[in-house]
């Protein structure tokens, strides 16, 4: 069965770009536009959850409604040389008739029905301020008003189909990071936790290993010490004095 195709109609199409220095979040915008005359449920998936934080991720999209997605690359240490493999991909399908749950809707929806595009990840750092300044000179030569006046509607152009960014959706975005910085530090906190924990529970363990084993020897105190046995000649050479001594007796008298 061939693939469907993807009732959205998304912007960018093909790549996300988000443009350095990334020593803090750097938001990027994703439009959604829903052409048809049905709801359409969408949800963003993305190679790289951790390195992400997508407001909103998923939800529904009113017939002819538009949305924009907001997608923060979280702060790392940029290399230009490493080749970049962070995909985004936005999962769509018609939505059912009656009450939609997001938590089973996923779940139980039959692989068919599903829509999808890829965006892949292009990082950018910014150009050269020296370089810049020298390139619209374009050696010198003067560019026409005809030509200039096309540079400027293409240019306007672009501006209106790209997705302008929503002071309050950037103010979410930037908790939400925070957000994930704390529990990453609160996660490490308990890793920390429980490893002091888990040696406790084993030096206690020793130590009553070790109590047990010294427990079970005996231990004679100072004012019980056991008697030394009499030897069993002492006590025949008794006897037999004492017999000697009977019958020495009855004699004398």
């Amino acid at each position: 069965m061939a693939k469907q195709e993807q009732v959205l109609i998304i912007e960018p199409q093909h790549e996300l770009k988000f443009r350095g220095p990334f020593t803090s979040p750097v938001t990027s915008y994703m439009k959604l536009t829903n052409p048809s005359e049905k709801k359409v449920c969408f949800k963003i998936k993305t190679t790289a959850p951790k390195k992400y934080c997508v407001r909103p991720n998923s939800g529904v999209l009113d017939a002819k409604g538009v949305i924009d997605v907001a997608v923060s690359l979280q702060p790392f240490d940029f290399d230009p040389n490493e080749k970049n493999k962070h995909k985004f991909m936005v999962q769509t399908m018609i939505a059912p008739d009656g009450e939609i749950n997001m938590d089973s809707l996923w779940k139980d929806v039959n692989p068919d029905n599903l829509m999808d595009s890829k965006l892949k990840c292009v990082f950018e750092m910014p150009v050269d301020p020296a370089a810049a300044a020298a390139a619209p000179q374009e050696n010198n030569v003067d560019v026409s008003p005809a030509v200039h006046d096309e540079k400027a509607k293409r240019t306007g152009d672009a501006a209106k189909a790209s997705p302008k960014p929503n002071a309050v959706m950037e103010g979410e975005l930037m908790k939400a990071a925070a957000e994930v910085k704390h529990l990453r530090e609160e996660e490490s906190s308990l890793r920390q936790e429980n490893l002091q924990l888990k040696e406790e529970i084993f030096r206690l363990r020793r130590a009553a290993a070790v109590t047990a084993a010294d427990s079970s020897t005996p231990i004679l105190s100072s004012g019980n010490v056991a008697p030394t046995p009499v030897p069993m000649m002492y006590l025949v050479v008794a006897l037999l004095i004492g017999l000697f001594g009977i019958i020495l007796g009855k004699f004398l008298l």
